[in-house]
């Protein structure tokens, strides 16, 4: 633990004002429960998160929030205004959840556990947003750095991270954040300082089709594409920096008694390393023309020969922050303050785009415990005690990072 920043972090914690939005904190904490609620119960797949986001906007301006506006990407944004010299610091939490509209988000209560589609990954932590800035303003604290809190959309999967594609390329604010903080799932004791990138693609294999019987001796596509993932999946990749691959959805094809004239699979790449991840893109790519090419030979071609139509339906870039940085060194010591042992690790989360921009970026936890992640089953514990201590842990890193003022 690094002394300069456990030091920072105790001076903070032992402060009569955070001492007063912790309490806050403890004293609204069945109110912050109601926001988690209605928010889950609010859908939001990626790329329809209006309402949500609505919602959400509607809460911090009762909130007191600043200059609260929603861009041309849907992000939700508003200003905390600080007492320095414009410095900003960017925390947000992401609106979207995975599940498609229709989903019964009703949240279930059994004791201290809801119970709900998304309502961990990462409704949660929209709650958790609103309710520092009840305690901060409660407590009458005031950071040296603006504040720009952040609720964005397109995290998840399909969405592509383009909330913050847009924050920090379009957005109005792009060139002022000099650190990020992201909020997201309850975890307190993993702090992500690294950016697993990905590169995702649907490749759809073309032929002639024809007659499975009368037709036979002619090219198939789904030959081609069985060869392209065999041979995928014979790619060796390393351990250190981790780096994965997979062929997860197909489809296609006519009839039992067709060759099929179009088949497709979808791909998904993956590697903390920006090189390796590169490397693994072009031996990939070099794969699907390696299968089409041996099928095309295996087969005949007289009515047409097979081809790979490749699109990229999803690019996230890789990127770490320098766990040696102060940001990361103040996020590990105001949790390890709030008896948290924390690891540094790596994941896919809305800090990449920061990450791989050059400007520090973590991902910590919400507060509290939480499973089943992107199931029908998730849920999150909101036992007050734990809740509120993973809460002021991450309001003590938030503080830290802005510039907590005499």
């Amino acid at each position: 633990m690094n002394d300069h920043a456990a030091g920072e972090i105790r001076q903070i914690i032992d402060s009569p004002a955070f001492q007063s939005a912790c309490a806050t904190l403890r004293a609204e904490h069945e109110r912050t429960v109601q926001d988690i609620i209605t928010l889950t119960q609010v859908e939001a797949p990626s790329f329809q998160e209006a309402n949500r986001a609505a919602a959400w906007r509607d809460m911090a301006l009762a909130h007191g929030l600043q200059d609260v506006e929603t861009d041309a990407e849907g992000n939700v944004m508003g200003l905390r205004r600080g007492i320095g010299n414009g410095t900003l610091i960017c925390v947000a939490a992401h609106l979207d959840t995975v599940f498609p509209p229709g989903t019964d988000l009703t949240v279930r209560r059994e004791g201290t556990r809801l119970l709900a589609p998304g309502i961990g990954d990462d409704t949660r932590s929209l709650a958790v947003l609103l309710a520092w800035l009840r305690a901060m303003d409660a407590a009458g604290l005031r950071t040296r750095a603006d504040i720009l809190f952040v609720a964005d959309v397109g995290e998840e999967g399909p969405g592509d991270l383009r909330g913050m594609r847009h924050l920090f390329q379009q957005g109005r604010y792009k060139d002022r954040i000099s650190a990020f903080i992201t909020v997201d799932s309850p975890n307190m004791e993993r702090i992500v300082t690294g950016g697993v990138g990905s590169k995702r693609y649907r490749v759809t294999f073309k032929g002639p089709g024809g007659h499975s019987y009368g037709a036979f001796g002619l090219v198939n596509p789904m030959y081609a594409m069985a060869d392209a993932i065999v041979r995928l999946g014979q790619v060796q990749v390393p351990a250190r920096p981790k780096t994965t691959f997979s062929a997860s959805v197909t489809g296609g094809g006519t009839s039992i008694n067709s060759i099929p004239n179009g088949v497709w699979t979808e791909f998904d790449l993956r590697s903390e390393s920006p090189e390796e991840l590169a490397r693994l893109e072009a031996r990939f790519l070099a794969i699907v023309a390696e299968a089409v090419a041996a099928e095309n030979a295996a087969r005949s071609t007289r009515t047409g020969a097979v081809s790979a139509d490749i699109a990229k339906i999803g690019d996230r870039p890789a990127g770490h922050t320098d766990e040696a940085l102060e940001l990361p060194r103040l996020a590990q010591a105001a949790l390890a303050a709030h008896g948290f042992a924390t690891s540094f690790e790596a994941s896919s989360t809305d800090a990449n785009i920061p990450m791989s921009l050059g400007i520090p970026a973590i991902k910590i936890g919400s507060g509290g415990a939480g499973g089943r992640g992107h199931s029908l089953e998730e849920w999150i514990d909101v036992e007050p005690e734990a809740s509120t201590r993973g809460m002021c842990a991450g309001l003590a890193t938030l503080l830290a990072v802005a510039g907590m003022a005499e």
